[in-house]
């Protein structure tokens, strides 16, 4: 059963005003559609019932009237037996089991002559009927039934019954009458089947638009919440998980609108005024002065470059360009291009290789830039004198990259968090971090499939793990025990610019 419960937001849609009958257009055609089939399923039932009926009770009472003839023929031909011919016969026992059914009795000779009519007078024998020949045929007018007198053997004559008109129609009457009163209870029970299942059919369909066009005026607290079962139900329910997600996504584009807006407030304002005192004359133009407000220019450019790497890593799972790429040598590469930046930093780079090749699925460039955004990420927060670890590893199903630092670490409350576009903990606020370096990460380690985790100990430390699906090298494929050279897309050391 179709249950709506009604929405506990103020802004929800109220149900739309129901038409006649609590149907709408599509409403009536389908009640109408299903009104057609019952009614003419309806009308055929009954007609192949009438006729049925009709005909079995017809086959009845003929049966009964051969049988009547039959009985009357054996007393015929025990009133023949003992005349010993029809002249003197006593045929009073038939007529009587003939008027006991209401049937106008002939009897004929092996001539064909009639002996009995149906008159009821008495010939000069002192049989009944109208007299010998073909004259004083019988009277009654109706169905009949026939059946030979035999005696000894010998067919001497045969008995003609004739049925009254009505014989046999009360029962027809009857079939008829409860064959009709059914027709008429199936078709009420039909058309308010029909109206039953159109409206639990449509009921959701006219939610779900009621609740679009409150979406599409503006109100995003607006959800269908109808419990239904089958495709109905998963209709409104991917329904509902869609507005959540445009909900989700809306609220996501005004903190991204916030979180710009407050990235580049800061430093634009430093900015003017070191500007507008430099223009009016309140400070001199020094080199300290410059240098000032040529980091607050490279802070803007920078959070700009970000905004414009994140736009691109959402948009990544469109543009890759995929191949078979050596995790353990493109993690290689991608230390190598950022050591003078760790070594900068005073921190101590390690690498702990795993196996050769490691091959994955994935577009050399991407991941390049994920790992250079996660030692570039250590490079930032550690401290001098800590180090760096790079590790790859591999289980049956998974390859995995490990970026793990032996500095600070990240308080656990705002682990659930480092990975969303624009957070900042306490320690990237004081070092001027954008908060869209890790957000990058998981957006291309989505894009190939892979997943991204965050840990920190208590006593310090923080551990970045990338996973992808791992892929066969081609000597593993073929069986043969020797590694192929793998192919890699590009060169892991020119990553592409975004």
């Amino acid at each position: 059963m179709i249950r709506e419960t009604p929405p506990p937001h103020r802004g929800a849609p109220a149900p739309p005003a129901r038409p006649a009958l609590g149907l709408g257009p599509l409403g009536r055609r389908l009640f109408a559609a299903f009104a057609v089939v019952a009614l003419a399923s309806v009308a055929l039932l009954t007609a192949a019932a009438l006729v049925g009926a009709d005909r079995g009770i017809s086959s009845a009472h003929q049966a009964d009237r051969r049988r009547t003839a039959a009985r009357v023929a054996v007393a015929a031909a025990d009133a023949y037996r003992a005349a010993g011919g029809w002249s003197a016969a006593d045929l009073s026992a038939a007529r009587s089991v003939a008027a006991a059914a209401g049937a106008v009795l002939t009897v004929r000779n092996a001539d064909d002559e009639m002996m009995s009519g149906g008159s009821g007078t008495m010939d000069d024998h002192g049989m009944s009927g109208s007299g010998h020949g073909h004259q004083g045929q019988g009277t009654g007018s109706g169905p009949g039934a026939t059946a030979p007198v035999v005696v000894d053997g010998d067919t001497v004559g045969s008995v003609h019954l004739v049925f009254s008109a009505g014989s046999g129609s009360a029962g027809l009457s009857v079939a008829w009458g409860w064959v009709a009163a059914a027709a008429v209870g199936a078709v009420a029970l039909a058309l308010a089947v029909s109206w039953f299942v159109t409206r639990r059919l449509t009921a959701p369909l006219v939610r779900v638009a009621a609740t679009a066009r409150a979406l599409a005026t503006g109100d995003r607290t607006a959800r269908t919440r109808i419990d239904a079962p089958g495709e109905l139900g998963e209709l409104a329910r991917a329904f509902d998980a869609m507005a959540d997600d445009v909900g989700h996504s809306e609220q996501a584009r005004h903190r991204l609108a916030a979180d710009v807006a407050h990235e580049l407030r800061t430093p634009l304002a430093s900015l003017r005024a070191g500007l507008e005192e430099l223009r009016d004359g309140y400070a001199e133009p020094s080199a300290r002065r410059l240098a000032s407000l040529h980091d607050q220019a490279l802070r803007l450019g920078r959070v700009i470059d970000d905004l414009g790497e994140l736009a691109e890593a959402e948009s990544a799972r469109l543009s890759l360009h995929l191949a078979e790429v050596d995790l353990t040598a493109l993690a290689g590469a991608a230390v190598a291009e950022h050591e003078a930046e760790l070594r900068t930093a005073g921190l101590t780079v390690r690498i702990v290789p795993g196996p050769a090749p490691l091959l994955v699925h994935a577009d050399a460039d991407r991941l390049h830039q994920a790992l250079g955004n996660l030692l570039s990420n250590a490079a930032r927060h550690c401290r001098p004198g800590d180090t760096v670890t790079v590790t790859t590893s591999a289980t049956p199903a998974e390859a995995l990259v490990e970026v793990a630092d032996t500095g600070p670490g990240i308080p656990a409350d705002e682990l659930p968090y480092v990975f969303e576009r624009l957070w900042r903990g306490a320690g990237a606020r004081t070092r001027g971090g954008s908060g869209i370096g890790l957000a990058v990460v998981k957006e291309l380690v989505d894009a190939h499939g892979g997943t991204v985790s965050a840990d920190s100990g208590p006593k310090g430390g923080t551990r970045m793990t990338l996973r992808l699906p791992r892929t066969e090298s081609r000597g593993q494929r073929h069986g043969s025990g020797l590694g192929a050279e793998p192919r890699v897309a590009r060169q892991a050391n020119t990553p592409r610019g975004i």
